[in-house]
């Protein structure tokens, strides 16, 4: 597909070059560069949130938004502030997750995954500048972002733009995971489930339109996959082993590892068949979702002796949002019986939808952002490029339940101070383009009339 969106509706509120200076000169871009590297580099794995919750919470306390954490347990909390909404305009809500891929930082289960010296990558906790460029996975994957539309409603504030609409910042744990699987369950384990999901269900938030600040490298797109995980379970026989015999051939053995042989080819082959297949095209994007083996599970290293009955294999899919869960396990447990003769069974260990916005409903948002990269960029915003509409982020979780929602953002990798400082801007400027403006005076006679002349709790 084209990178260049077909049809591009105005914005519902106008943004000026007088916007655009303004807010230009209050956003400082060695504050930006200070807050994006304090906030990266602190720990944050997934389940190991609180301490970058807390950096935020305390940030948005000390420039005055009277932010608010909402969780469902008090080690992961989400943090919700709010922004204007003194008028009548749309209500737009900006999320970033406070959670970094990493290993899991336990030596075991490391041990399982990751070479040495892949956990001695320095880019999985820290962050720096070096050659004009940030370096450091939390900055590219989402502190980066994160930092940016914390500087740009400051920005708002600092100018005195007062919006009509509510600019709602989200910061939330459990993005990228993890997931219950196996004996890993429970709330301790949970990720999408307590970060935005639990943000639009018992966060107090009402958008109208909502953006996954992610680095998009300043593309959009309304489109997103989701993905299913299938635990494929091969049946065996346990024997004693002084008395095994083994057969000539590995899939004619009785212990179920052996017959891994016979099951890898058919699964590889229908992986790349699906992936061909399940490619989606649509005004937001291109999905091409992809599938792989994360895990292979067998028997109990310390109580050995006569082999396992069990091997589970645990395969990834991407699920496009036109993509029902259940036909694709129709069509692996067909292709596997048809290919083998092994004793198994397939069942989905978890669940997720690929989601998209339907096209009018979320145009005044991707006009609004066309209006703001066109005064910061002078160009129109373009269609993200596939990876970003072929992976899990969470503008599905608000395009699930009908919020007309998108991923936009800096560019992921390497970026500079000056990209951030940009992405900024366009933050800023899309928030008067959805939410509008109000002047002080029509601020004062709307509070006035909601609590009379003056309200204990504002202090902005």
């Amino acid at each position: 597909m084209p990178t260049e969106f077909s049809n591009i509706i105005e914005a519902p509120f106008a943004i000026s070059e007088e916007d655009k200076i303004r807010l230009e000169q209050a956003i400082d871009s060695e504050e930006l560069t200070k807050l994006a590297l304090e906030l990266g580099n602190i720990p944050s794995p997934a389940m190991g949130e609180l301490q970058a919750a807390n950096f935020v919470h305390d940030w948005l306390t000390e420039e005055g938004f009277r932010p608010r954490k909402v969780g469902a347990t008090p080690e992961r909390p989400n943090v919700v502030a709010t922004y204007g909404g003194f008028g009548t305009g749309k209500n737009l809500l900006m999320a970033a997750h406070l959670d970094t891929e990493s290993p899991m930082w336990d030596a075991q289960l490391d041990s399982y995954k990751f070479r040495p010296e892949s956990l001695e990558n320095p880019e999985w906790n820290n962050c720096w500048l070096e050659d004009g460029k940030f370096h450091g996975y939390p900055i590219s994957n989402d502190r980066g972002p994160m930092a940016c539309f914390l500087i740009a409603t400051k920005a708002l504030k600092k100018c005195g733009i007062e919006l009509a609409g509510k600019l709602q910042i989200v910061a939330t744990p459990g993005e990228i995971g993890p997931e219950p699987i196996e004996e890993a369950e429970g709330v301790g384990y949970m990720g999408k489930d307590i970060g935005a999901s639990y943000v639009f269900h018992h966060g107090g938030v009402s958008p109208d339109y909502a953006i996954a600040a992610e680095g998009c490298d300043f593309g959009l797109t309304w489109v997103g996959c989701g993905y299913v995980v299938y635990r494929i379970r091969l049946f065996g026989e346990a024997i004693f082993t002084p008395t095994i015999n083994h057969p000539e051939k590995a899939s004619d053995h009785p212990n179920p590892i052996y017959k891994l042989a016979g099951v890898l080819q058919p699964l590889l082959d229908w992986s790349k068949n699906y992936e061909e297949n399940a490619k989606y095209e649509c005004e937001g994007g291109t999905a091409l979702p992809k599938t792989q083996i994360s895990s292979i599970r067998a028997g109990v290293p310390h109580a050995f002796g006569a082999g396992t009955e069990v091997c589970s294999l645990y395969l990834e899919v991407g699920l496009p949002p036109n993509q029902k869960q259940s036909e694709i396990l129709q069509s692996l447990e067909l292709h596997l019986r048809a290919t083998s003769d092994l004793d198994f069974e397939i069942e989905p260990v978890v669940v997720r939808l690929g989601q998209e916005a339907k096209d009018d409903e979320v145009a005044p948002l991707v006009g609004a952002v066309n209006e703001a990269t066109k005064l910061t960029l002078g160009e129109q915003v373009k269609r993200a490029d596939p990876i970003y509409s072929s992976m899990w982020r969470d503008h599905n979780l608000f395009n699930m339940h009908r919020i007309p929602s998108i991923t936009t953002g800096m560019p992921r990798w390497r970026p500079t101070p000056e990209d951030m400082a940009k992405s900024a801007l366009i933050y800023a400027l899309t928030a008067i383009a959805v939410c509008g403006k109000i002047s002080s005076e029509d601020k004062l006679t709307r509070k006035s009339a909601l609590w009379g002349e003056t309200n204990p709790l504002d202090k902005r």
